[in-house]
């Protein structure tokens, strides 16, 4: 709920002082160097140190470590992190005070109107590589961007970018409905279907929110959204602002591959656009999804004006954000890889594109993310883990939730013939520690710990 009277942009002026709660997440402390760079003064907490944390203080951002109402000092506003409620002491402090609380989106939202163009990328699935794709080639056009990802890339060394040019580009999220703040002049929808039930009702509720999203842009601005996704069709129908869709179909839409070849499941082809050829793409991220996200990414660069050679170049360059199919190491031969996927369709897609890379076995250790999420995707889990060889399911990951559903990972092995339950990640290291051998190709996957475990199983080699 908000804990504010006046516009968010009252504040976002040289000399205003801003704390920021959970000043370590990869949206915040982009945010703390934006609001540095505009002459406010910036301090913040974080639950913990970290490489983020400790950069924050080499630019000459005070951070505290744990959440206290004396964090705040004397500031003129505090913005908060999706992941922080009224009850934390900062937030109770700052109400008791009378001091105004601000959703992180709504920061950003209000910075994205100073671009003159805002580059907006939501779906269900895909944000993180997309916008990670869009970075690459505006950088390659040298626009010179402001960038924000839910992840990391290897090309900023980080999750995000402060630039000086006229774009900025950010990873959109529907959780909580935070990409209602934003303003973007050109949305990107990739693909809509059902996640994050623990907030929206079911996804016709989700699809609404997408709407909103879409109907946000400007009268002189666009729409890029997937015709080839059901759920991203569904939400724009009859939306009235300027639509323009891609596709893997040839001659669908306004934006379509042509002439497409995969080399060790990498996808090349021609990016058209109304007939012509706009860019010709050769990926280094396997998978038929990743042509689809590229497309996203020509379709949107077209209407920034970013000239298709620098599409081209850039998405050669890419090889993948952090924790997306990423290549981590070699365990007595076998390859390991680690990826974020926590939604079915993204586990799909992940088995599908590592199907496609030489292996003899994929070894498939899952953590699944919320009891919400299990117990509403239960069926579509299940549908998708027996279709791996050999699937290890660690304990579910709680986030910010406790489990009032009363569901365990074990429900999910007990209709997976020959899965592996592990109750801690130990268990997951030793059980692929066992399993392993030349040849095969292991994943860790989830949006919680997991990845520890692969890292601990490379720490034995």
């Amino acid at each position: 709920m908000p804990h504010h009277t006046l516009p968010i942009e009252t504040f976002l002026k040289a000399g205003t002082r801003a704390h920021l709660a959970g000043i370590g997440g990869v949206s915040m402390c982009a945010l703390a160097e934006v609001l540095q760079g505009r002459g406010l003064t910036v301090h913040g907490s974080d639950m913990s140190d970290s490489d983020t944390v400790r950069h924050l203080r080499s630019v000459g951002i005070d951070v505290a470590i744990g959440h206290n109402a004396d964090n705040l000092q004397d500031c003129d506003l505090v913005i908060r992190s999706a992941a922080i409620r009224d009850n934390n002491p900062e937030i109770a402090g700052a109400i008791a005070r009378g001091i105004p609380v601000y959703e992180r989106a709504e920061a950003w939202g209000a910075l994205m109107r100073e671009y003159r163009h805002s580059l907006c990328i939501a779906g269900t699935h895909g944000k993180t590589t997309t916008t990670s794709m869009a970075t690459y080639a505006l950088m390659d056009a040298q626009r010179d961007p402001t960038v924000m990802i839910g992840g990391t890339l290897d090309l900023l060394g980080k999750g995000y970018r402060v630039g000086q040019g006229d774009v900025i580009v950010a990873e959109s999220c529907e959780y909580r409905n935070s990409f209602l703040s934003f303003f973007p002049t050109v949305a990107v929808v990739l693909n809509v279907a059902a996640d994050h039930l623990d907030f929206f009702k079911d996804l016709d509720d989700i699809k609404h929110s997408f709407r909103q999203f879409a109907e946000r842009t400007p009268d002189d601005g666009y729409v890029v959204y997937n015709l080839d996704d059901e759920g991203a069709v569904d939400a724009l129908a009859g939306c009235q602002k300027n639509l323009f869709g891609f596709s893997v179909k040839q001659g669908r839409g306004d934006c379509w591959a042509e002439n497409v070849a995969f080399h060790d499941g990498c996808g090349e082809f021609d990016a058209v656009i109304r007939g012509k050829v706009y860019a010709h793409i050769a990926l280094h991220v396997p998978g038929k999804h990743n042509v689809s996200n590229a497309l996203a990414v020509a379709a949107a660069m077209y209407l920034l004006g970013v000239d298709g050679g620098a599409v081209g170049r850039g998405l050669a360059a890419f090889h993948g954000a952090g924790r997306r199919f990423e290549y981590k190491g070699e365990y007595h031969g076998a390859a390991v890889y680690d990826d974020y996927a926590h939604h079915p369709d993204e586990l799909s897609a992940l088995l599908q594109a590592a199907a496609s890379v030489p292996h003899r076995r994929i070894i498939c250790a899952f953590q699944p993310h919320t009891y919400t999420r299990t117990a509403a995707l239960f069926d579509r889990f299940v549908e998708v883990l027996k279709t791996v060889e050999v699937a290890i399911v660690a304990e579910i990951y709680a986030a910010r939730e406790t489990n009032e559903l009363g569901i365990s990972s074990k429900d999910l092995c007990a209709e997976i013939p020959g899965s592996v339950y592990c109750s801690t990640l130990d268990q997951v290291t030793d059980t692929l520690a066992r399993l392993a051998q030349p040849g095969d190709l292991i994943l860790t996957v989830g949006a919680g710990d997991i990845f520890r475990s692969g890292e601990k199983l490379l720490e034995r080699e």
